[in-house]
């Protein structure tokens, strides 16, 4: 539907709002559970906490967050993109579990717009930073808003996974899999556009 509706020009968001109101439809028609019921399950907090978040990253940001970053991560510039891309990639990681990811990831855009990198070094850094938030975040439950929500949902099931727990796991599987796949971008830059 998505790829139909990108040849038609169709906003994104109309086919999200779209497929979601078909989901729900179908929900109700065919399980006969009222679509109310959403609204009572939600975990309402943790979506106060992730706006927090954002409200926080635009604050920090207004601060001297960004500008900071930015003088930060302006030696990538010079660096050959094998290095730039770990150091956007480990950066990313490390601001997604501190601030959650999506709000990283807008801080992290609004930097790398900043530091006037040529096309393929930005496209290359970009997806490195898309790494950084979408595995990199993984590290900790607070990375990303689906694992606070599944710990939710857990715990709402008496099914108690403690943050030891999950960092037993994490800490063996994530930082490998964060190097693995940045070397593969990086081989797939190579390969594709040098």
């Amino acid at each position: 539907m998505l790829f139909v509706a990108s040849f038609l020009s169709v906003p994104i968001e109309i086919v999200a709002l779209f497929g979601s109101l078909v989901l729900l439809f179908w929900r109700w028609y065919h399980l006969k559970i009222n679509p109310i019921d959403i609204l009572k399950k939600t975990p309402w907090q943790i979506f106060i906490f992730v706006f927090s978040m954002y409200i926080i990253v635009f604050g920090l940001n207004n601060a001297g967050l960004g500008d900071m970053l930015v003088t930060i991560c302006a030696p990538i510039k010079y660096q050959p993109l094998f290095y730039s891309n770990f150091i956007i990639g480990t950066m990313m990681t490390l601001l997604s579990n501190l601030f959650n990811n999506h709000p990283a990831l807008m801080i992290e855009t609004m930097v790398l717009t900043e530091l006037g990198l040529n096309a393929i070094t930005l496209k290359s850094v970009y997806l490195a930073s898309i790494v950084g938030s979408d595995i990199g975040s993984l590290l900790l439950p607070i990375g990303t808003l689906a694992s606070l929500i599944w710990m939710q949902i857990l715990r709402k099931n008496h099914i108690d996974i403690k943050w030891k727990d999950y960092l037993k796991v994490s800490l063996i599987v994530i930082p490998p899999t964060i190097i693995l796949t940045l070397f593969l971008l990086f081989a797939w830059i190579e390969l594709i556009f040098k």
